[in-house]
């Protein structure tokens, strides 16, 4: 098998290629979309070092996986080029993220106040992959202001950064470290 070349030199001039050809600069607001589904991805991954459960585990080395897929979609020029199968989020696929959120928060107690980020490195490390997640969702929504986006890739990161936030708090539990509430007496 030859191994393939991790250089190109196509992208030394600031640009790039899209799925279907098509050439955008590197600055352009659909990688900028795709690159920060890639930053939140690399945090996953940190953060999966960080989970006690294989179950939990599991579930984010699947989700990491479907980042690709939300990575392929937004790098398809979907005016020249149709999705691939290998491209497209179903609703099945957010419906797997809400039964896990589902899950998670029944065996939480219920929220008397806002949480402050941190409590156990793994639970900042957590809140760290949710407000990142948050930002992706920022990115991919602007990209959609002026190109074809599938209303399944912006649910599936919102639902992802809201499962984050209960994976957060089950975390701290876990870990017997309680959770930070906001303290507006601190005005």
């Amino acid at each position: 098998m030859k191994k393939s070349q991790v250089y190109t030199k196509s992208g030394d001039k600031g640009k790039t290629s899209l799925i279907g050809g098509t050439r955008v600069s590197k600055t352009h607001v659909r990688l900028e979309a795709y690159g920060t589904v890639d930053e939140l991805n690399a945090h996953l991954g940190l953060l999966i070092t960080h989970l006690k459960e294989e179950h939990d585990r599991k579930f984010l080395l699947k989700v990491q996986n479907l980042l690709f897929v939300v990575g392929s979609n937004l790098a398809t020029d979907q005016e020249k080029t149709s999705l691939k199968s290998a491209s497209i989020i179903t609703e099945a696929h957010i419906q797997e993220v809400e039964t896990e959120i589902d899950v998670i928060d029944h065996s939480l107690p219920p929220l008397q106040a806002f949480v402050i980020p941190g409590g156990s490195q793994g639970a900042s490390v957590c809140h760290i992959c949710r407000t990142v997640c948050r930002r992706t969702e920022r990115r991919i929504l602007s990209l959609a202001e002026t190109h074809t986006v599938s209303a399944e890739v912006i649910a599936y990161i919102n639902r992802l950064s809201d499962y984050l936030f209960v994976l957060s708090r089950k975390m701290n539990i876990e870990d017997k470290i309680d959770e930070i509430f906001w303290d507006k007496t601190c005005l």
